[in-house]
């Protein structure tokens, strides 16, 4: 049995290393790289062999901390699909438009990839209780794999938090905090119990597991579009994990010679103009982004006013050749109900940023209609469905109903819709 990672390196020093044996967490309060054998990775995993694979991000494992040594704590998850929207891209005047739907692993959410990869390490390392601070998504899936795996778990969550996050970490039995801050400063007080030995701190890049995890994503996308990559990638942005581990998981592959297309993707960040700390950073041509002050956004996934990675997105957003763009908060549940209505697919109002983003780049230009364009739904949207109820116009069953009126009055397309009871004289 063989584990093909050889050390964790120093995001910010390179020549610092560590050893893969043991936990890690940060360096001088920065994340870590996990680097591997990529000539054995690609001896033992081979295009050949991941074809016979089961159809789960652990068909990659020589190219994750467990290798082939590791059992993982597992809720059956499936490689997420790639929906071709036609219907949409013909709306939005492209030609090869796509979905990569996270809604669909276990957790309704791309944490999964993350929380059951780290869960698996800290339970390997003999972890008892772990912790994080989230805004809502992450913390019911590490509520979900710790319950999975027998081990505590601890959540903080601003008291705003969507109640389907809420429930998810309270029916697993995750011992659960509401805070009067927001996700950074709840993330403080995590990393203070953390040294002083309550918990191992698994909130987003203060280990490099959940980084490595999410990777996976990447990995799928090369792989369910035959090894060459799509020319723009459109990724909602809080924390941004996934997207710089999506960009390190093409290098690895490209690294070793898996890749057929000539160019890597450029990646683009969507961030609502509620909470725009990175695409004010980005707009200022700076490494390093400043706090945003009272972050307001119903996209609770990236309500982030600070985030500990924001060097390594703007930095993958720099060498890709791509960008971040902030997109109005009050026009979410329209690209919402514009993806729903087009396409059958109910995306989180995170994912809505990315629809709104690609508006812009392809009104300027940044993206053309040509391209290959794969947008990131996060999370199942009905996640967030708690107290958006629109009105629905209602039918009294006991009233003879005069089926012309009411075909013009609530399906003639040319006709306002009305709400309330139907009268029917």
């Amino acid at each position: 049995m063989t584990k093909f990672i050889t050390h964790f390196e120093s995001a910010i020093e390179p020549a610092v290393t560590l050893p893969a044996n043991q936990i890690q967490t940060m360096h001088n309060s920065r994340p870590l790289w996990a680097r591997y054998d990529l000539d054995a990775v690609a001896a033992s995993m081979t295009k050949a062999e991941l074809a016979t694979r089961p159809r789960s991000p652990w068909r990659y494992r020589e190219i994750l901390p467990i290798g082939n040594c590791i059992d993982p704590v597992s809720l059956n998850e499936s490689m997420s699909p790639i929906i071709d929207c036609k219907r949409l891209a013909s709306q939005m005047g492209l030609s090869d438009l796509s979905i990569k739907d996270e809604g669909q692993l276990p957790t309704c959410s791309f944490k999964s990839r993350g929380l059951s990869l780290a869960v698996t390490m800290a339970q390997h390392f003999g972890i008892k209780r772990i912790a994080m601070s989230s805004n809502g998504n992450a913390g019911g899936a590490m509520a979900m794999y710790a319950a999975r795996a027998g081990m505590e778990s601890v959540v903080f969550m601003p008291a705003n938090t969507p109640i389907a996050n809420k429930m998810e970490a309270f029916i697993c039995g995750a011992k659960l905090f509401e805070t009067n801050g927001w996700i950074d400063a709840g993330g403080k007080r995590i990393r203070e119990g953390h040294d002083q030995g309550l918990w191992f701190d698994i909130s987003t890049l203060k280990e490099p597991y959940r980084l490595e995890g999410k990777k996976t994503m990447g990995l799928e996308i090369a792989e369910q579009f035959n090894w060459s990559l799509p020319e723009v990638i459109i990724y909602p942005t809080g924390g941004g994990t996934a997207l710089i581990a999506m960009w390190k998981a093409f290098k690895e592959l490209r690294e070793m010679g898996y890749l057929t297309s000539e160019t890597m993707p450029r990646f683009y960040a969507s961030q609502s103009d509620g909470c725009q700390p990175l695409v004010t950073a980005w707009e200022a041509g700076k490494r390093f982004a400043d706090r945003h002050e009272d972050p307001q956004t119903t996209a609770s996934g990236i309500r982030v006013p600070t985030a500990l990675g924001d060097f390594m997105v703007l930095d993958t957003l720099k060498e890709s050749g791509g960008g971040a763009v902030a997109v109005d908060e009050a026009s979410l549940s329209r690209w919402q109900s514009k993806v729903a209505s087009a396409e059958g697919v109910i995306i989180c109002p995170e994912a809505a940023t990315c629809v709104g983003a690609l508006e812009k780049l392809l009104d300027s230009g940044q993206v053309g209609a040509d391209e290959k364009v794969v947008i990131v739904n996060t999370a199942a949207g009905q996640k967030y469905f708690e107290g958006q109820m629109p009105k629905i116009p209602q039918i009294d069953l006991e009233v003879e109903t005069d089926w012309a009126t009411f075909e013009k009055k609530f399906l003639s397309q040319s006709n306002e819709k009305v709400s309330g009871p139907i009268q029917v004289n």
